[in-house]
């Protein structure tokens, strides 16, 4: 079976949502489909469909949630340590065409968020980060063309 790295935090967010989906989708998604059978012909149903196309979506993403959590493999962060740029490190850089400093951490696959400044390992920037140090320059290919990063700070935890 494939480990998926993560950190603990990326960990907890995935186990809340299985449990939400578990404790509160799941038991409403149930009920909807119960109160819509009472309303008759279950073909020409929108109400019934609905929930049932829901319930699909509920069970699939259980499914895939309890897939993902059975094969984590937990990274500390904070027990890292280093000159170069791994797994949960974060990393400040500099976008040497606009002059904007950004700041991310390199995490799991599956609890990846840009908007959260969480860079997925797998990301064409993370992979160019990997390895590398801080004053290091790098180039990540781009839909516009290649940009270019100065590596300013690097963290771990």
């Amino acid at each position: 079976m494939q480990k998926f790295p993560m950190t603990a935090p990326g960990l907890q967010r995935l186990e809340d949502e299985l449990r939400m989906l578990k404790s509160t989708e799941r038991p409403a998604v149930i009920r909807a489909i119960a109160e819509a059978r009472t309303h008759g012909d279950l073909s020409e149903n929108a109400e019934y469909h609905a929930a049932r196309e829901r319930q699909s979506f509920i069970e699939g993403r259980i499914a895939e949630l309890e897939e993902i959590v059975s094969a984590v493999e937990v990274i500390d962060p904070a027990a890292l340590s280093g000159d170069n740029i791994k797994f949960g490190a974060h990393v400040r850089l500099l976008d040497e065409e606009t002059e904007k400093e950004a700041t991310y951490q390199i995490v799991g696959v599956h609890e990846a968020d840009i908007k959260a400044s969480r860079l997925s390992i797998s990301s064409p920037l993370a992979k160019a980060l990997i390895g590398k140090k801080v004053g290091d320059t790098i180039s990540v290919p781009a839909p516009g063309g290649d940009r270019t990063y100065e590596i300013l700070a690097l963290r771990f935890g």
